[in-house]
């Protein structure tokens, strides 16, 4: 655990993000006292800020994820491989 004062974590801000991320938590201090913590993220935090916010959200209260439809998920249709659509697409684009 590291401390440092406002005005040198303005300065260094990024370090000192870089640091919390790896794992350190890092006490900000306004003239010898402890005002704030820099800590990483909680392991079950999602990576992407959309998604934390979203399941932030939901832990609050905030938000209700819809319900998920009874049975399973339906199949999913397979994909055309990319050179059978390439050749689709030449076809297509011939008459123009």
């Amino acid at each position: 655990m590291r401390s440092v004062g406002i005005k040198v974590l303005k300065d260094k801000l990024s370090e000192y993000v870089r640091l919390a991320s790896t794992g350190e938590t890092i006490l900000i201090t306004d003239r010898d006292r402890v005002v704030a913590e820099l800590v990483p993220p909680a392991r079950t935090r999602a990576d992407r800020l959309p998604d934390a916010l979203l399941a932030d959200a939901v832990r609050r209260g905030l938000v209700t994820p819809a319900p998920l439809p009874p049975g399973a998920p339906p199949a999913s249709r397979g994909v055309a491989p990319l050179d059978k659509i390439l050749r689709e697409l030449d076809r297509d684009r011939a008459d123009r």
